[in-house]
């Protein structure tokens, strides 16, 4: 229930405060005082957008802040699932700088505009003129039906599913859709992988096979080095092996002479040894090397398919390549994923779309089942109404698959006068008639979903008379179960009220300011004459008042 609201910097309204109470209370004040705009303040603790059009003073700061009796409600789990402190009083603040900026508080902790506009839900129901608008719309219409079953929060319950339900359908089509593209991507990584395995490439073979194909390339040149090596080393007649043998032994007679012609001889006897090993590999080497004309063609075969795959795939060595197939194995991998990807959603989907078909089946049926009891009842109401000849029909279409509002479409259909066929209330219902509809919906849903407040914003557009007390008596027979607040032009409902705030402009040298005062039951008297006279207050409109208070 809200208890005070109070509102600083806000449009035309520099300081104000005020207490509400209980019950059923009334708001009236000429046309343009600024009624909507204390709504308008209301709506911005309730989580509605703002920007620096709402400073009045565009240099200070715009404060907003309700005080909210909350004991009885169930809150405690909200408070609980966003960290907040919780108490009996619940207090909303909204504050805009100058810059437009927005902060908003929950008991002095900030929020973000989602949980206060959350909270705020749960709080307040408003009902403007503007809201009828919204008694023509397919979604509201179910809403109500669904309100009026006590399956709201089923109903919740399974729109969540279905939300999940239709995210991971998208998310399976985005997969598909990457399957599609890749296919003939794939198929080109399979033959590159099956080209690459076959292949059979080792790390240094390249540079291996490049050494064997210039030595066998180079084979003659080779073998005659080698052999003129052979030849002068030691199988030639004159040689160096024989020449060095010579200098050994002329060197050895004089070492005897000389020690320094020792060392020098000890010296060369090592190097005839180093170059009589040297001569050994020469002649195996000359041994060895032999022309094969089939291996340079295997080798050269070999090096080409190497270069072509090396250049085919902008690689330099046999080593990338090697590591491309582990990449493109890797990619392969990827798309075996995508598959038991696809199809793991295909199952889970498919269990979903079973739970949910069964939540929507019970929702559906819960819906027929009350559909003939509301019927009833909205026309009974709409008869206390002054429209004793009016018909109410829910209509309920079963689809063949589920949707957002879950197996049913549902439309209103409404005749106001007998003799003329119902049709869909937006195509049949005037102004007042659809005020009077609206009332009796919410009247109805009320009592089944109770909210600690509901404002309704001139309920009374199109209805006039003893039709305005009826209304009355129905806002407040609504009051006795939760706050009512009621925004009126018609005095029969202003006499209704429990409680009665008069809105008024005081025009200041340099501003027009909007203010809001609690009336007394001698200014209730005033201001309910007021309403019913043109420019002076009559006596008899005052008598009028008086009669209408007493009732």
């Amino acid at each position: 229930m809200l208890r005070k609201l109070s509102i600083d910097n806000y449009i035309l309204i520099r300081d104000l405060e005020i207490d509400f109470f209980p019950g059923l209370s009334v708001v009236t004040g000429e046309t343009g005082s600024g009624k909507s705009i204390l709504l308008g303040a209301l709506n911005l603790i309730l989580g509605q957008r703002a920007d620096t059009s709402s400073l009045l003073d565009k240099t200070g700061k715009c404060i907003v802040e309700g005080s909210f009796l909350i004991k009885g409600y169930e809150l405690e789990s909200f408070f609980t699932a966003h960290d907040l402190d919780y108490d009996d009083t619940a207090v909303l603040r909204r504050e805009i700088n100058k810059n437009g900026k927005s902060r908003a508080f929950i008991n002095d902790t900030p929020v973000n505009l989602t949980h206060l506009k959350e909270l705020g839900d749960k709080l307040v129901n408003i009902h403007s003129q503007n809201s009828v608008i919204t008694l023509n719309d397919a979604d509201f219409q179910m809403a109500i039906l669904d309100s009026y079953a006590g399956q709201t929060e089923a109903f919740k319950v399974y729109q969540q599913g279905f939300r999940h339900y239709s995210q991971m359908k998208r998310e399976l089509e985005d997969y598909k859709n990457i399957e599609a593209r890749s296919k003939g991507e794939l198929d080109y990584y399979r033959f590159l992988l099956d080209e690459l395995v076959k292949a059979g490439l080792k790390a240094g073979e390249q540079e291996e096979s490049e050494q064997r194909l210039d030595i066998l390339s180079h084979t003659e040149e080779i073998k005659g080095s080698l052999f003129a090596a052979s030849e002068k080393t030691g199988r030639a007649e004159i040689n160096i092996l024989s020449l060095l043998n010579e200098v050994i032994t002329g060197l050895n007679s004089a070492s005897r002479y000389h020690p320094a012609i020792e060392e020098l001889t000890s010296r060369l006897r090592n190097d005839q040894i180093d170059i009589k090993d040297i001569l050994k590999e020469v002649e195996k080497l000359e041994e060895e090397v032999q022309f094969d004309p089939e291996e340079i063609q295997r080798l050269t075969q070999r090096l080409d398919l190497i270069y072509r795959l090396e250049k085919k795939h902008s690689v330099q060595t046999v080593s990338e390549l090697v590591g491309l197939i582990k990449n493109i194995e890797n990619k392969l991998n990827e798309d075996d994923n995508l598959e038991l990807k696809i199809k793991s959603i295909e199952s889970e989907l498919a269990l979903v779309y079973k739970n949910l078909l069964q939540e929507a089946k019970l929702i559906s049926t819960a819906r027929n089942n009350v559909k003939p009891k509301f019927e009833k009842e909205v026309e009974s109401r709409l008869a206390q109404l002054g429209m004793p000849a009016s018909r109410f029909m829910v209509d309920i279409s079963l689809n063949n698959e589920i949707s957002t509002g879950g197996l049913d479409d549902i439309k209103f259909m409404f005749s106001a006068n007998k003799g003329v066929p119902a049709n869909e209330v937006s195509k049949v219902a005037s102004g007042g008639e659809l005020s009077r509809l609206m009332l009796t919906v919410k009247s109805m849903v009320s009592r089944k979903n109770l909210l600690p407040t509901i404002i309704f914003d001139e309920i009374d557009n199109g209805v006039s008379g003893d039709i305005a007390g009826k209304v009355g008596n129905i806002l407040k027979t609504m009051s006795a179960e939760m706050q009512v607040i009621v925004i009126t032009h018609l005095p029969q409902i202003a006499g209704k009220g429990e409680h009665h705030y008069n809105v008024y402009k005081s025009e200041g040298k340099d501003i027009t300011m909007t203010l809001i005062r609690k009336l007394k039951n001698n200014e209730r008297v005033e201001e309910i004459a007021r309403m019913m006279s043109n420019e002076n207050i009559t006596a008899a409109a005052m008598k009028t008042a008086r009669e209408l208070l007493s009732n």
